[in-house]
């Protein structure tokens, strides 16, 4: 693993991607912009986590939309800290494309 521009391991700073959802992805896509592993995990998270947001706003939907964040807040963080670069569908090939 490498380091970045911030000094953080790469897998550190995925992995900080996800912590606090998207709002995490938008501080590492701003201070890292130029490491691509960390630039994937941090569009990967708005994407995931905007879009998780949003559908926990829908009436008796938003429980089981808490539990499949849950899940994949914890996959992900686990699979960042590993170095891994694990792509969700749709997203995964969405953050991968923008990361560059």
């Amino acid at each position: 693993m490498s380091d970045t521009s911030t000094g953080l391991q790469e897998n550190v700073a995925g992995l900080l991607c996800y912590v606090l959802g998207w709002i995490t992805g938008i501080i590492f896509l701003i201070i890292e912009p130029n490491n691509k592993f960390v630039r994937f995990h941090a569009f990967q998270s708005i994407l995931v986590f905007g879009i998780l947001t949003v559908l926990s706003w829908i009436p008796f939907f938003n429980w089981f939309v808490g539990i499949v964040a849950f899940i994949l807040w914890i996959v992900l963080m686990v699979m960042a800290a590993q170095g891994k670069k694990y792509k969700l569908p749709w997203a995964g090939n969405l953050a991968e494309k923008w990361a560059g």
